[in-house]
Protein backbone atom coordinates (compact mmCIF):
# COMPACT_ATOMS: atom_id res chain seq x y z
CA UNK A 1 0.00 0.00 0.00
CA UNK A 2 1.45 3.38 -0.94
CA UNK A 3 0.93 6.66 0.90
CA UNK A 4 2.64 9.60 -0.74
CA UNK A 5 6.30 8.87 -1.36
CA UNK A 6 6.80 6.00 1.10
CA UNK A 7 5.58 2.43 1.27
CA UNK A 8 3.88 1.22 4.42
CA UNK A 9 4.84 -2.22 5.71
CA UNK A 10 1.93 -4.24 7.07
CA UNK A 11 2.42 -6.76 9.90
CA UNK A 12 0.25 -9.83 10.39
CA UNK A 13 -1.37 -10.12 13.82
CA UNK A 14 -3.93 -12.20 15.68
CA UNK A 15 -6.55 -9.98 17.34
CA UNK A 16 -6.27 -10.02 21.14
CA UNK A 17 -10.06 -9.69 21.45
CA UNK A 18 -11.64 -12.06 18.89
CA UNK A 19 -8.64 -14.06 17.61
CA UNK A 20 -9.13 -13.06 13.97
CA UNK A 21 -6.14 -12.77 11.64
CA UNK A 22 -5.52 -9.17 10.54
CA UNK A 23 -2.80 -6.77 9.42
CA UNK A 24 -1.67 -3.54 11.06
CA UNK A 25 0.62 -0.76 9.74
CA UNK A 26 2.96 -0.89 12.77
CA UNK A 27 5.23 -3.39 14.51
CA UNK A 28 3.27 -4.76 17.50
CA UNK A 29 5.13 -4.66 20.83
CA UNK A 30 5.54 -7.77 22.95
CA UNK A 31 3.06 -7.94 25.83
CA UNK A 32 0.68 -5.29 24.47
CA UNK A 33 -2.75 -6.20 23.06
CA UNK A 34 -3.41 -5.53 19.39
CA UNK A 35 -6.85 -5.52 17.79
CA UNK A 36 -8.42 -6.07 14.38
CA UNK A 37 -10.28 -3.14 12.83
CA UNK A 38 -13.69 -4.26 14.11
CA UNK A 39 -12.59 -4.80 17.73
CA UNK A 40 -10.56 -1.58 17.74
CA UNK A 41 -13.57 0.44 16.59
CA UNK A 42 -15.68 -1.10 19.39
CA UNK A 43 -13.08 -0.10 22.04
CA UNK A 44 -12.43 3.39 20.66
CA UNK A 45 -14.26 6.15 22.57
CA UNK A 46 -17.01 7.92 20.64
CA UNK A 47 -17.05 11.71 20.58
Amino acid sequence: MRYGSFERTMHKIKCSECGADAEVPFQPKEGRPVYCRDCYSKKRPRF
